[in-house]
């Protein structure tokens, strides 16, 4: 009994206790390394966290103006991009607008040449009557010339054709070819101002057409916001910059309408001024015909001897 209980302790110190102790002893070991590896997974949880968060706004930063750059890569901001992308009404008041511009420019080359045409024929006229001994070597020498001054000459013919037929005095005939000439003056006057007055409308009416262009564009542009529900300014700069094309349109169909208008208004006075010299000049060989034949005229020389008799007589007395 006494082997047995003694081989029973060697057994059992020998081999269970070790095992024992060994299994106790591995057991806080096991439970520290949880820890530690718990604490490690918290702090490495811990920075992936803050790098996180730190790193959000920069990338945030870094990938704004990317989105920035390709949304307007996305839009065509040239003259005719733009054009293409504005709205129905947008597009047709720029269309009005070039239009306009246009005959701006037609009305300008036309007008310019109509005007060299008169004045210089007009001056040629005038030059010609002033050089003139009678009315009727006027009107023979410019049978073969083309002129709208040349109106006046007519119808001071017709009317000394009329009142030819029966009697008449000189002061009622010259008051009859004034009031033909006026008439006709201001016939040619209207005529050449044909034209001035489309100019005077585009100069005034053209950037408010413009403007209502821009208007109508940015309310467009300013539903597209509220659509899209973004302030970002890539969005919203195309749709403004289409709008105040409108605008820029308008200035330059306005801005040449009236310069233009002003020039030719200038030039146009400067004709009128040459017809009144022309009437003038017609009056005087009317004038001088008339006294011509006269019954009671007398030569010039008869007239200024005269002159001098009676201011000799003055000083005498």
């Amino acid at each position: 009994m006494l082997r047995k209980a003694s081989l029973l302790v060697c057994v059992f110190f020998g081999g269970v206790l070790p095992l024992f102790l060994t299994v106790h002893a591995e057991q806080p070991t096991s439970a520290a390394d949880t820890i530690d590896k718990q604490n490690t997974q918290d702090s490495k949880a811990n920075a992936i966290a803050n790098e996180l968060t730190i790193a959000t706004p920069q990338n945030d930063k870094v990938t704004t103006p990317q989105m920035n750059e390709a949304t307007l890569d996305t839009h065509d901001l040239s003259v005719m991009g733009m054009y293409r992308a504005a709205d129905v009404v947008v597009k047709s008041v720029m269309i009005g607008l070039l239009l306009a511009s246009l005959v701006c420019w037609a009305v300008c080359i036309l007008k310019s040449m109509q005007l060299k045409i008169a004045k210089r024929d007009a001056k040629k006229l005038l030059a010609h009557l002033v050089h003139s001994e009678s009315f009727a070597q006027a009107n023979q020498n410019l049978v073969q010339q083309k002129s709208d001054a040349l109106q006046l000459l007519r119808a001071t013919e017709h009317e000394l054709k009329l009142t030819a037929k029966g009697p008449a005095t000189d002061e009622a005939l010259k008051e009859r070819v004034v009031a033909r000439l006026e008439r006709v003056q201001a016939s040619l006057s209207t005529h050449m101002n044909q034209g001035t007055g489309l100019l005077a409308t585009i100069g005034s009416v053209a950037p408010f057409i413009g403007l209502f262009g821009t208007v109508w564009g940015i309310m467009n542009s300013f539903i597209g916001i509220a659509e899209t529900q973004t302030t970002n300014l890539a969005v919203v700069a195309p749709g403004i910059a289409e709008a105040l094309l409108a605008t820029a349109l308008g200035l330059v169909a306005a801005i040449p309408a009236v310069v233009m208008y002003n020039h030719f208004s200038r030039s146009i006075t400067s004709y009128k001024a040459q017809l009144a010299d022309i009437l003038v000049a017609i009056m005087i060989l009317v004038s001088r015909d008339l006294d011509r034949a006269h019954p009671q005229a007398k030569p010039l020389a008869d007239l200024l001897n005269n002159k001098k008799a009676v201011a000799k007589a003055a000083k005498e007395s």
